[in-house]
């Protein structure tokens, strides 16, 4: 008794179609799959950024002290318990990457944060104070 065919009969069973079928699919995987690495790749080699890749998190902290004992970081191979202050500066998207080179050509961190969070829903009357003070 037969239960299975072998790859070949099962391919010529389904004829041409079904292996246009099986080798489309594979592509979109593929394409998906190189697209992905791709960007990760160039990202790398370009110094920008696949959004997406980092999230950044709000934490709430009844007092600075435990604040400061959840923000310890390594830097250069060491752990790190700065106190530091953050500055929230609110403009256009188009905007950030001037933003972010100001900061870095300013600030005295060897590598500065600077974060963009694009901004979804916010009081209309602000926002469109926001958009005259903050030119095109």
């Amino acid at each position: 008794m037969r239960f299975g065919l072998p790859a070949t009969e099962g391919l010529q069973a389904g004829g041409p179609l079904r292996a246009f079928f099986v080798i489309a699919l594979l592509s979109v995987l593929m394409l998906t799959l190189l697209r992905t690495v791709g960007l990760r790749a160039f990202s790398m080699a370009s110094e920008t950024y696949m959004s997406g890749t980092h999230s950044a998190a709000f934490v709430t902290c009844p007092n600075e002290q435990v604040a400061k004992d959840l923000a310890r970081y390594e830097w250069q191979g060491k752990i790190q318990e700065d106190s530091e202050v953050l500055l929230m500066i609110k403009t256009r998207s188009s905007k950030v990457a001037s933003l972010a080179e100001y900061v870095r050509s300013n600030h005295p961190y060897e590598v500065a944060e600077v974060i963009s969070l694009p901004i979804e829903q916010g009081n209309p009357p602000y926002l469109k104070w926001l958009g005259d003070v903050v030119p095109e």
